[in-house]
């Protein structure tokens, strides 16, 4: 089985272009930046992410030109796509893309549309949006009746 679920921010806006054929299918391009779980070896506490080529087309590249935008934070669902070239060095260049069959939105219009963004891509506490949950404030782990 070939399923990839993905949730990151775009790195930029996306690349829309249209086959050249006739039928016209728009292909959307653009590059998916998403949080790996570990931490950096050095120390500094600071995640790292990768970087992952995505590919939409038909309905779906429309919808990424129409409502997508670079630094919105999306979940993808889709399948890995592997495939070669040979460049104009005459090198073999292999490449790997996730082919996206379904795009969500993971925050609210308003947290995107205000560019309240602190280090790391995360809303910071002064532009956050509520989310209809409560904050839970540090230190009362102990207290919360499961773990």
């Amino acid at each position: 089985m070939n399923r990839v679920i993905l949730m990151g921010r775009l790195t930029r806006d996306p690349d829309i272009r249209y086959s050249q054929n006739d039928q016209s299918m728009a292909i959307a391009r653009y590059t998916l930046a998403v949080d790996r779980r570990g931490r950096r070896d050095g120390g500094d506490g600071q995640q790292t992410a990768d970087f992952i080529g995505c590919v939409a087309f038909g309905r779906q590249a429309e919808f990424a030109e129409k409502y997508l935008r670079k630094g919105m934070r999306i979940a993808i669902t889709g399948r890995i796509q592997t495939g070669s070239y040979t460049n104009r060095d005459g090198q073999k260049v292999y490449t790997t893309d996730v082919i996206v069959e379904d795009h969500e939105f993971c925050e609210s219009k308003n947290a995107n549309s205000q560019g309240g963004y602190g280090q790391g891509g995360r809303p910071t506490p002064e532009n956050a949006v509520s989310d209809g949950f409560m904050n839970i404030p540090d230190g009362i782990d102990e207290e919360l009746p499961f773990n």
